[in-house]
């Protein structure tokens, strides 16, 4: 069974998918930008106030937890905004049923 959508419904699906995207992209600039500077600034106190060498204090894994934990979230954010419409779509719903209906 096929739902006839008008062309306000499209838009407003429309609209609000590019809503999504846009939100998406804000996150990942905001996750640039905050991670860049927390990084640079523990850094840079690994070096001024642990007398520690560039390399060491680059290299410091500790200074890495909150690029890396928001980095997970954001991935599942990138996941839900450009994943879920190819892996659980209308088409594949039809795919497997079709498939199990086969067996």
């Amino acid at each position: 069974m096929e739902i006839v959508e008008n062309k306000e419904e499209k838009l407003y699906r429309a609209q609000k998918r590019v809503q999504e995207i846009k939100q998406f992209y804000k996150h990942l600039i905001v996750y640039i930008l905050v991670n860049l500077f927390v990084i640079g600034r523990r850094i840079y106190k690994d070096i001024a106030y642990r007398d520690e060498s560039f390399t060491d204090a680059f290299l410091d894994i500790d200074n890495y937890n909150l690029f890396f934990w928001w980095g997970i979230a954001l991935f599942f954010h990138g996941i839900n905004v450009f994943g879920r419409s190819k892996l659980f779509s209308k088409a594949w719903e039809e795919r497997k049923i079709k498939e199990y209906m086969n067996k």
